[in-house]
């Protein structure tokens, strides 16, 4: 209901935003950001009410409002966006998703993600690529224009770097060299830092993880039953060195570089689940 109602004002001030002044446009992109903060809240009071979860969150970093953070997380569920909502909403910049292009169409959400200036992210496959080649890069010139925006009002970017959710059918079919991972995608990762031109204050590398999931049910079917017990979150606080921004595209000694740190990072991140899932599993036996 909240999300509702929040949505539908937000749409209200998305069609006030037509109005092409732009100091009145930069105000309603204020307000509408402050509602996105109010449905973060809402997003809280309707975890501690309808879920008795345990949440265990290690590591961090001194957070502000006024701040700009990129944040890389594995991917499970739709869940996860409310999990990163819940932790971003009181002393964070809100965050911005790179959607999928379908998700404009769902009602209420799409248009107000539209007017949070969400990116909308159209993916080809390989097959239509080499069809229309002229079709590529052009999710990279989405995530330039959205980074411009990003530029004048503090945000957190949150990127999932898997590119899709992790299930153990695409585990396989992708051959990933993780347990619990899908291989990281670098390019959108490395395109973003760049086009932001150093402007994060940080990168968070988060792990998510529900230690009582059963992998063969969907994770949403536990959250709408009221059965989420328990969320454990570790946060890396990065520093957004200069060593990470450069031309992944065209210079091949910066790709293989930011594709090695982005591996590392992915293999803590593996062994850190792993990890977390068998004290889980210890305790759980006592």
């Amino acid at each position: 209901m909240a999300t509702t109602v929040i949505a539908v004002a937000i749409i209200l001030l998305g069609i006030l935003r037509i109005i092409p002044i732009r100091p009145w446009q930069r105000l309603v992109a204020s307000l509408a950001n402050g509602l996105f903060r109010l449905w973060g809240y809402a997003v809280t009071a309707m975890f501690n009410l309808t879920q008795k979860t345990i949440w265990q969150i290690e590591g961090g970093v001194e957070l502000r409002r006024d701040g700009w953070y990129m944040i890389m997380a594995n991917h499970l569920s739709w869940v996860d966006i409310l999990v990163l909502m819940r932790l971003a909403h009181k002393d964070m910049p809100m965050p911005r998703f790179f959607l999928k292009q379908e998700l404009f169409w769902v009602p209420f959400i799409g248009f107000g993600c539209w007017v949070l200036d969400m990116p909308f992210m159209k993916r080809y496959s390989r097959q239509l690529l080499e069809k229309k080649p002229h079709l590529k890069g052009k999710d990279i010139e989405t995530t330039r224009r959205s980074c411009e925006k990003f530029k004048t009002l503090p945000t957190t970017v949150i990127n999932f770097c898997e590119g899709t959710r992790f299930t153990e059918k695409k585990r396989a079919q992708k051959h990933s060299p993780y347990q619990h991972l899908l291989p990281p995608k670098a390019g959108g990762t490395a395109f973003t830092l760049q086009a932001m031109e150093g402007n994060f204050d940080a990168i968070l590398d988060i792990t998510i993880v529900y230690p009582d999931r059963n992998p063969d049910k969907p994770l949403v079917i536990d959250f709408l039953a009221g059965r989420l017990r328990h969320i454990h979150l570790h946060i890396d606080a990065l520093p957004a060195t200069d060593d990470l921004v450069g031309d992944y595209f065209n210079d091949a000694a910066f790709k293989e570089h930011f594709q090695s740190w982005l591996n590392t990072r992915w293999e803590l991140k593996d062994q850190r689940i792993e990890n977390i899932m068998q004290s889980h599993r210890s305790q759980a036996q006592r």
